[in-house]
């Protein structure tokens, strides 16, 4: 975790810009180009990218997957779920494989992407996020364990511009650690979209739920639990950066912590015990707590 900004691998530049007009002429040709010449026809892992109205986030995520070194042949499948912005543009103008979803929600979405996918293994990712240049190998290697079905890594938000990310840091470490405690009877809670991962095949038998509704990665998750353990991958190098508007949509930082403290606490003892078999594409979330 950093203490006194982002890390350095993250771009200054591409952060720091405020629309899409301020994006060079021949940046999201070339940016195409690398991406193209990186992928494989044989891809072991398949990174499925869901975008919506994400038209500035989604250049710096693929900037951050360019500089992927990857030692694993990999493929990036991205799905435009019925963006409103120019995010269905921007990703003809960058000239990758991608596929439009007409119909709203993160899970329709996220099985039209692993239906498309030709690997082994399927790391979701979001537009808004921003990946380590090793967090695909690692991953990769989370999910190459023994016994192991699905992996998740841990999300820091990116200061935001002013200067030191104190807060965050903080914030960061009670995070970290409700994520050890859930992890024991209920990993699957862990399991966001921007930084999950399993095995297609699984995924694939299962299916996503496809009702519009939050937390369809958990729902996956959990139902992947027959097949196998759910791995924390817990490297500096998997950790995904991501803004801080999930917390900025509660009003003020005090705001947001205060309700999830509030939240986190009613679930408490909850977590010590684990979640009864129930059908995830009908239950509701209080069913998986």
């Amino acid at each position: 975790m950093h203490l006194f900004g982002n890390p350095k691998w993250i771009s200054k530049e591409l952060l720091a810009l405020k629309s899409i007009e301020e994006i060079p002429g021949d940046f999201l040709k070339q940016l195409g180009e690398d991406i193209n010449n990186m992928v494989s026809d044989t891809p072991v892992v398949s990174i499925c990218l869901v975008a919506w109205n994400e038209e500035l986030n989604i250049i710096r995520c693929l900037d951050s997957l360019r500089n992927s070194k990857s030692k694993v042949p990999f493929e990036i499948v991205i799905v435009n779920n019925n963006s409103k912005d120019s995010t269905g543009e921007i990703i003809e103008k960058i000239g990758i494989q991608s596929y439009f979803q007409p119909i709203q929600g993160c899970g329709v979405s996220r099985e039209l992407a692993q239906q498309k996918a030709r690997g082994k293994y399927v790391i979701c990712a979001d537009a808004d996020c921003l990946y380590h240049p090793e967090y695909i190998d690692k991953m990769y290697q989370a999910l190459s364990k023994p016994g192991v079905v699905a992996a998740y890594s841990k999300h820091s938000f990116l200061s935001d511009g002013n200067g030191a990310r104190l807060k965050y840091f903080l914030y960061d470490i009670i995070k970290d650690l409700l994520l050890e405690i859930r992890h024991f009877k209920r990993p699957y809670l862990n399991a966001y979209g921007m930084c999950f991962a399993y095995i297609r095949e699984y995924g694939i038998k299962e299916g996503f739920a496809l009702r519009n509704m939050g937390g369809s990665d958990g729902r996956m998750c959990f139902d992947l639990m027959k097949y196998g353990k759910v791995q924390a991958e817990r490297s500096s190098r998997s950790r995904v950066w991501t803004s801080a508007r999930n917390l900025q949509r509660d009003g003020s930082f005090g705001s947001a912590v205060k309700k999830r403290v509030k939240t986190e606490l009613g679930r408490f003892m909850a977590y010590s015990r684990e979640t009864v078999p129930h059908d995830t594409k009908r239950s509701s979330n209080r069913d998986l707590f």
